[in-house]
């Protein structure tokens, strides 16, 4: 969150494979105006929509039960400032967003997780967590 931290002031925050929405919700609370969560699964969807409350942050707040590639195949060029994702790492969603984003960018900076051994797309800047990597794109 760090690294992105000087784009989070006054921006609109996808939050794509949102799970409980730390990551938006973290946006929120370090100044971000609006988040949009998007995830498929209702349990998640639950959990995250209770999070939001107890938070006080529902207000400005946007929850979308879909999935979460084919909502970003949707978006039009800088639909928002600034993307979160952390898809499922059995899968290669990851890259197949990085693609899309690299196509037709829906944001300023996309900051995208997955498996360490997870060769991204070129262009990106790639940090090391133990087994995990995250790649931004700006």
């Amino acid at each position: 969150m760090s690294i992105v931290q000087g784009s989070l002031p006054g921006a609109r925050v996808l939050d794509l494979f949102a799970g409980t929405g730390a990551l938006g919700i973290e946006a929120l609370s370090r100044g971000a105006v609006s988040a949009e969560f998007v995830d498929s699964d209702p349990g998640s969807l639950t959990v995250l929509r209770s999070n939001l409350d107890s938070l006080g942050a529902a207000l400005r707040s946007t929850v979308t039960r879909a999935d979460a590639l084919e909502f970003a195949e949707s978006l039009p060029d800088d639909a928002y400032d600034v993307v979160f994702a952390d898809p499922p790492y059995a899968t290669d969603a990851c890259v197949k967003l990085a693609e899309r984003w690299l196509l037709a960018p829906f944001s300023t900076v996309i900051g995208i997780e997955h498996a360490r051994w997870v060769v991204m797309p070129s262009g990106g800047d790639t940090r090391h967590y133990g087994d995990s990597g995250v790649t931004f794109y700006r």
